[in-house]
């Protein structure tokens, strides 16, 4: 699962606090229901977070 985030300085501090949001969004919306769904087990799912800003990017 991705999900990539534009970083906004008024809601977090860095690059790597947009990352770790990005994260939790995947786990908030249930990003893995529909693959489950489908007979993949939660250890074959991988969650990757994205943040970038301007040229600036992390990946977590």
């Amino acid at each position: 699962m991705l999900e990539f985030k534009a970083h906004d300085p008024d809601e977090e501090k860095s690059l790597k606090e947009t990352a770790a949001s990005a994260l939790a969004q995947i786990e908030e919306k249930n990003y893995d229901a529909e693959l489950i769904a489908k007979g993949i087990t939660k250890d074959r799912i991988k969650h990757y977070g994205f943040a970038f800003e301007d040229k600036k990017v992390l990946i977590m």
